[in-house]
């Protein structure tokens, strides 16, 4: 149905007092017509979810300006929240749903869609069970469509599959803080960071993937706190540390091991607290005890004499912090590389006061809230497990149906891919993913995707994925629907709606209800008889009540007068968590952390002499994620238009290779080709590939598909390649030389 025009003193009277116009004079942008309404909402991309406010004229988005009060950014933005107004009324808009055929894709209506997705599942799952169907969901969706991602799996399509693009991101850091701690988010607010004497970033390119975090590192550091930096690459942040540490990637259990041998060694460990606030610190420090430096340094390349000032820096302060992202967890042993660092950090008593904690860098948007709320494929709202039998009575209650309606524990992202290829799950519903660019072993998981016996794809552009759909529904941007996400310090922020879906499209919420109420049949259809996102936030809010991410008591109005509320926040009256375990109690029934050890184990894709060179993948400050909107971005194509292949001087020599040239990486899945970038900020021994572009320039069609055994995480960070001089690939036009350059 069509949208009239409508005007800004409509807008306000539809989206409310969150929308305000600007003085005048105030705007800076195009001249004609109206001056724009302005919208208080939150950047698209990455986990900090910084404040920002959306100018909207006439239904349409077009530009912005910086929100000033929200406590988080200051009105600070990094390159991608400057330009991200730029993906609204981009032509590639998805606005029609699409049904393939023999020649291609070709337009059809919203209802023949819906039937056959409806009809594709059904069939699949008529013929060979309810779990032959499978859905994937993603980190960068409302709390709310998270919500409704697993609602509609498990009582809807009645699978137990549903999982989400998360796997690929904090799950190595949720087991051991859901075991140590009891609960899955950072324990301590942002605004602790400057107040820290000692500040460890390991694994974790601030400056890049989470620029406004770089000025709570520069707080701290005019503050007089210590920069301690680990990572294969000399990544911006260190340009101010204290101390770098060039960690051999895949090792860092190793040094992480040392330090607190060096802790337990020099009798710097902090035994009162143990005592009192923990369980299993004997059994760490006995792990730790055959972890010398000089033995972790032959391991993990950093310098026995770095390792111990490391350890002697952090055990000595009264409050340090360590920060850790992806660097850390993206390997068959992530799990125990975040436990190392848990345990190193409660062992000097680290934990639960201001200034001193363990925090996750979240990567993606919704990172922490898309977690929370039931699309992760053993958890329902509330963080809770899917196996507690008190657990499952609680959330179908809520959902109207009977405990032992409610499937199991199902497979990973990654796992459901396996699956698809042995035959076993034959139908799927994705969105908010793009697994053709973001899952390793990038032809494994083509050929996954053509094996399905019905593949449905809502989106907002064409993703890479998407070319394999037998229907794609075109869904909404996030500024198009109202909801909540929460923040990588565990703030639950409110998503504002600036403006409609554009004609041809739906938002995804009315999607997803759609389609549950179609597939739920008679009996189930009035579950997802949700009309808006607050009817949903609402019942999660019911269905999270009691849990570990307790939502209970917080609502639009409360985050929208409190600038965002941590939870846990059970009531109306609560004043919100923005600091978990003060006084040193944690989530567990004896209130206490419990440590576990760490044995050391290789990664899952060794050097060898064919293969010696480690290839290890990540982010660039100008992209996000698989791309699909920050590729369509001009100013952000302009800053990264291609990816690059980061290698040391003394590597690049060794292979006759000079800036600018085409090298050939290969590895055991296959070999690409990129142009290089010969620097000296990364080990000679590793070479650096960001992985947000497709097809013949993915990073992962090399890596492998390796899974942490626990978290299901692939390991990402650690490759094994070999370099040789390439040609550039067909149809690669010639680099024009850069006026001035020499």
């Amino acid at each position: 149905m069509a949208h009239p025009p409508r005007s800004d003193a409509d807008l306000i009277a539809e989206f409310g007092p969150h929308l305000a116009y600007e003085p005048p004079g105030g705007w800076h942008g195009p001249s004609a017509g109206p001056p724009p309404a302005l919208v208080k909402t939150h950047c698209c991309f990455c986990g900090q979810q910084c404040g920002i406010q959306l100018k909207v004229r006439d239904n349409k988005v077009i530009g912005f300006e910086p929100w000033e009060e929200f406590p988080f950014n200051r009105g600070m933005l990094c390159p991608k929240g400057v330009r991200r107004y730029l993906q609204d009324n981009h032509r590639d808009r998805l606005t029609a749903p699409l049904v393939r055929e023999a020649s291609g894709f070709r337009p059809t209506t919203w209802d023949d869609a819906l039937a056959r997705t409806v009809r594709g599942l059904q069939e699949i799952q008529a013929a060979h069970g309810k779990d032959a169907v499978a859905v994937l969901g993603g980190a960068s969706l409302t709390s709310e469509k998270s919500y409704l991602v697993g609602k509609l799996a498990r009582v809807a399509l009645g699978t137990r599959h549903v999982d989400y693009n998360g796997r690929l991101c904090m799950v190595s850091a949720g087991v051991p803080y859901k075991h140590t701690f009891g609960v899955d988010r950072s324990p301590n607010p942002w605004s602790d960071i400057p107040k820290a004497q000692v500040l460890f970033i390991i694994g974790a390119n601030i400056a890049e993937c989470a620029p406004i975090t770089t000025d709570y590192v520069w707080r701290c550091k005019d503050a007089g706190g210590t920069l301690i930096v680990a990572d294969p690459r000399a990544t911006p942040i260190t340009r101010k540390a204290d101390l770098f540490l060039p960690v051999r990637p895949g090792t860092d259990l190793a040094m992480l091991l040392a330090m607190l041998h060096v802790v337990v060694r020099d009798g710097l460990e902090n035994r009162a607290f143990l005592e009192a606030h923990t369980t299993g610190w004997a059994e760490v420090a006995a792990e730790a005890a055959a972890w010398d430096p000089v033995r972790a340094a032959r391991i993990c390349g950093v310098p026995p004499e770095a390792i111990e000032r490391t350890a002697h820096l952090i055990a000595k302060a009264e409050r340090a912090i360590l920060l850790h992202a992806r660097g850390l967890e993206h390997h068959s042993k992530g799990v125990e590389n975040c436990q190392a660092a848990i345990n190193l950090m409660l062992t000097c008593g680290h934990i639960g006061r201001e200034g001193a904690g363990v925090m996750m860098v979240t990567g993606q948007g919704n990172g922490q809230g898309g977690r929370e709320h039931g699309q992760k494929c053993d958890q329902l709202p509330g963080q809770r497990s899917i196996s507690d039998p008190a657990a499952r009575a609680h959330v179908a209650k809520i959902w109207g149906i009977a405990p032992e309606e409610l499937p199991g524990a199902g497979l990973t992202a990654l796992e459901i891919v396996e699956a698809i290829h042995r035959g076993e799950i034959r139908g799927l519903l994705l969105l908010c993913f793009n697994p053709m660019v973001s899952l390793p072993d990038g032809a494994y998981v083509r050929e996954a995707l053509d094996k399905l016996a019905h593949f449905t794809v809502i989106d907002f552009f064409l993703s890479e994925t998407a070319h394999h759909a037998d229907v794609v529904l075109p869904g909404s941007l996030q500024e198009e629907e109202e909801g909540v996400v929460c923040s990588a310090e565990g703030r639950v922020i409110h998503i504002q709606r600036a403006v409609t879906p554009p004609d041809g499209a739906r938002a995804d919420t009315d999607i997803l209800c759609e389609l549950g109420r179609r597939l739920g049949g008679e009996r189930h259809a009035a579950k997802f008889a949700f009309a808006s996102p607050r009817e949903v936030f609402d019942e999660l809010r019911r269905a999270s009540a009691g849990g570990v991410a307790d939502y209970g008591g917080i609502t639009y109005e409360r985050i929208d007068r409190e600038f965002g509320l941590f939870w846990p926040c059970p009531t109306e009256d609560h004043p919100g968590t923005p600091r978990l375990f003060e006084g040193g109690r944690t989530y567990h029934a004896d209130g206490k952390a419990h440590l576990e050890a760490t044995p050391w184990r290789e990664g899952g894709d060794p050097l060898d002499a064919e293969f010696p060179i480690h290839l290890t993948t990540g982010r660039v400050v100008s992209q996000y994620l698989s791309g699909t909107q920050t590729r369509r971005i001009g100013p952000l194509v302009d800053q990264a238009p291609e990816p690059r292949l980061e290698l040391h001087p003394t590597l690049a020599d060794a292979h006759g290779i000079a800036d600018g040239d085409w090298v050939e990486v290969t590895t055991r899945r296959g070999a690409q080709t990129f142009r290089a970038l010969v620097v000296r900020t990364i080990r000679p021994d590793t070479v650096f590939v960001p992985y947000h572009w497709p097809g013949a320039r993915s990073a992962n069609r090399l890596t492998h598909r390796t899974m942490d055994p626990r978290s299901k995480i692939p390991e990402f960070k650690s490759s094994a390649c070999r370099l040789a001089k390439g040609a550039p690939p067909p149809g690669t036009r010639r680099q024009l030389p850069i006026a001035g350059a020499s």
